[in-house]
């Protein structure tokens, strides 16, 4: 039951979004999770400031997972996202913020795992 948000300082294309997506799909499972319940939420175009600076090219990306995350995964995962959004937006690596939650009660259809 991952979920991936995306805050990205870029206005994206359709185009754009699709290959995001997908490529967060298969970076997750890095993680041991799976794209088949993968939730992605894309916010473009949105103000972000580092340093007090405004960012012409900047993202942060929260991924929750249900359970527990480690560290290991957690590292990997930060590599694979930041290589997606230098490919996919042409953001660098050093204006990617990344953070990780893990989840113990989650819900879905009705009920909670």
């Amino acid at each position: 039951m991952p979920f991936i948000d995306s805050k990205v300082t870029v206005k994206m294309s359709d185009d754009q979004k699709e290959t995001l997506k997908s490529s967060l799909g298969q970076a997750i499972t890095t993680m041991n999770k799976t794209e088949s319940y993968l939730m992605v939420g894309i916010n473009d175009g949105y103000d972000l400031f580092m340093g007090g600076k405004k960012l012409d090219k900047g993202a942060y990306v929260e991924v929750s997972v249900f359970g527990d995350v480690t560290p290991k995964a957690c590292d990997a995962m930060t590599g694979k996202i930041c290589d997606i959004f230098a490919d996919v937006l042409g953001i660098p690596g050093n204006a990617v913020y990344a953070t990780y939650h893990g989840v113990h009660d989650w819900g879905w259809n009705g009920g909670n795992f």
